[in-house]
């Protein structure tokens, strides 16, 4: 039986108990749960690779700062999204990585910062063009969806990233600071590199979670891929395969460019 670390009996004082380590009482606040349900690896993680895709295909210092901050909040929105609706699934499998499953932070106060999010993501995406705003603002619908459910337990749930991942280039290439200076459409090759990318980024995120899919009966893509060929092996070949799709990347760059 587990014992929760706020729950110790209380003393001789009454109601005083026991400090909490600081960096538990850090961890359990609420920016830093609301950090923590936002996934923060991955949304740095591609915010920094669009903000360096950015700066290569010759955007201006504040056209780059305005990817940044675009990217920054929607994955954060995405990673809150997650949260939100895996709340029950991983209060089942104790997750110890999740604050809402926890009960670090209410699931209804992450919602209510996801609404406030989306607030921003709109204007700022819009910012960088209508085009590519619309774009980016399909990139986080479709990816939402994903998140609900679409194909998500089945063979196919790769085709919702493929789909996110596949319209970056093209938020980027039709990017421009208020739209000025704004581009084209992106070149074949990119789009379909970066689709290429959301299928490895997706069997990579999802190997940590194959136990608890495999008994919740999710049969995803990653699921299926593992059972014929082990989760360690398959670590291994996604490593691989994001990075040979990312060398793809860099010579597609230097060798068709970003925009048509």
């Amino acid at each position: 039986m587990s014992v929760r670390t706020d729950q110790s009996p209380r003393g001789e004082q009454g109601d005083r108990r026991p400090a909490r380590p600081w960096r538990q009482r850090l961890s359990a606040s609420l920016p830093v749960a609301l950090a923590r349900c936002a996934h923060p690896r991955q949304a740095l993680a591609i915010t920094l690779a669009l903000g360096v895709a950015a700066a290569v295909a010759g955007r201006s210092t504040r056209e780059v700062g305005l990817v940044l901050a675009t990217v920054l909040v929607g994955q954060v929105l995405l990673g809150w999204h997650n949260d939100i609706v895996d709340t029950e699934r991983d209060r089942r499998h104790s997750r110890p990585d999740k604050p809402i499953a926890l009960g670090q932070v209410e699931r209804g106060t992450v919602s209510y910062a996801l609404a406030c999010g989306v607030l921003v993501v709109v204007p700022l995406s819009i910012a960088n063009g209508v085009v590519a705003g619309l774009t980016h603002v399909g990139v986080l619908l479709v990816a939402m969806a994903g998140n609900a459910g679409l194909l998500r337990r089945s063979r196919f749930s790769y085709l919702p990233w493929m789909a996110t991942f596949g319209l970056l280039p093209a938020f980027l290439s039709y990017g421009g600071f208020a739209g000025e200076g704004s581009g084209g459409p992106p070149t074949i090759a990119m789009t379909a590199l970066a689709a290429l990318l959301g299928i490895g980024v997706h069997v990579t995120r999802a190997l940590p979670g194959l136990v608890d899919d495999d008994r919740d009966g999710i049969r995803s893509f990653p699921l299926r891929v593992a059972l014929r060929t082990g989760a360690p092996r398959l670590l291994v070949i996604a490593t691989a395969y994001n990075l040979a799709v990312g060398a793809g990347i860099l010579v597609a760059a230097r060798a068709v460019g970003l925009v048509q």
